[in-house]
């Protein structure tokens, strides 16, 4: 009878540490104020480009690690501004990259200051792929061409589309023409369009002299022959030169790493004022609804910190051409803000 209730004893004493450390394995997901189903709209409407990607690559890490579902919704930014004015106890989040305050800085209708509307969240992901292009028959070696030519007096076309990621290229350079060439800003022209098809076909029939491309939808014409009509080169890609240096080797296509960096400070040079020359990484980042609890943003933090930690998501984002960027909520909103401020000063020296 005493070896039953010894046995019994010890039966129960298991059964309880498997349930404490259960519950141990569990308390990240448990103490996290973050509903079952999670909503997380992006700032796009198109389920193939870049956004969609990378949140459905962070969203499912996201819901794994929180023991949650979430569902990745392309509803387009104001749809998804409008649906984060709404949703005060956290069930919808949004994932963005630098348009949403890059449209308030050029007067786009819709786009209110991100940084005193909502909470800005962490940082999880740079495209490194922003890039400008010519015609392969260009006389335009190189942007140093471009902006000398602007300096000369000849009208530079630029197609961009309007009010963000793709006009803060543009502005940079007409900001580099007037550094170095003071009055003849002027020359460097916009040609302002919608879709990156509308974009190369400006290129195609000769309506544009350079064009905003990015590495993935527009490395398949530098491949072209220098006589089909839409052969193209790169000759300048925004991003930081450590940026590139992060991508895999293999690069994009048959662009290799070593090609993509041909396109980057220190090899190329656009100033943006007397002690620095420009860059841009289009960086996607997290925003929250001003009310959400900032359990819940911590939360999300913490999870992150350990989805990045693990090293698993960084393999998938760099083999879909991402960089993995995490920074915590703290960090996100100051180096954001300082972003957008260097832009903001830029944008405004060429009114």
């Amino acid at each position: 009878m005493t070896n039953m209730k010894n046995h019994l004893r010890k039966l129960v004493c298991a059964v309880a540490i498997a349930g404490t450390a259960g519950a141990s394995m569990s308390s990240f997901a448990a103490d996290c104020p973050i509903p079952g189903n999670l909503r997380v709209v992006i700032g796009s409407t198109s389920t193939g480009g870049d956004t969609y990607q990378n949140s459905s690559i962070v969203a499912d890490h996201l819901a794994k690690k929180l023991d949650i579902n979430a569902k990745v919704d392309a509803v387009g930014a104001m749809a998804g501004f409008r649906a984060l004015d709404r949703s005060r106890n956290g069930n919808t989040v949004m994932i963005f990259h630098d348009q949403a305050y890059l449209g308030n800085l050029y007067g786009v209708k819709g786009y209110d200051n991100i940084f005193e509307k909502y909470t800005v969240g962490p940082t999880v992901a740079i495209n490194p792929g922003n890039a400008y292009l010519v015609p392969k028959d260009s006389p335009y070696q190189n942007i140093d061409d471009v902006i000398a030519a602007a300096g000369e007096g000849k009208e530079i076309r630029v197609a961009i589309q309007p009010g963000g990621v793709s006009e803060i290229g543009f502005s940079a350079l007409k900001n580099a023409v007037k550094i170095e060439h003071p009055g003849k800003e002027g020359n460097v022209v916009a040609v302002n369009t919608g879709s990156q098809a509308d974009k190369n076909q400006l290129l195609f029939d000769d309506m544009a002299d350079v064009i905003n491309g990015s590495v993935q939808a527009n490395e398949q014409y530098t491949r072209l022959p220098a006589d089909d009509q839409k052969a193209m080169r790169f000759v300048w890609l925004t991003a930081r030169n450590d940026t590139i240096k992060q991508t895999n080797e293999e690069g994009m296509g048959k662009t290799s790493q070593k090609d993509l960096l041909q396109y980057v400070n220190p090899n190329v040079t656009v100033p943006q004022d007397d002690s620095q020359n420009f860059t841009f990484d289009k960086e996607f980042f997290f925003l929250y609804n001003k009310d959400m609890d900032p359990k819940a943003v911590e939360c999300i933090d913490n999870a992150l910190e350990e989805i990045y930690a693990e090293g698993s998501i960084q393999e998938q984002q760099k083999k879909s051409f991402f960089i993995p960027n995490f920074k915590p909520s703290s960090e996100a909103q100051a180096y954001l803000e300082d972003k957008r401020d260097q832009y903001k000063t830029i944008i405004e020296n060429i009114k």
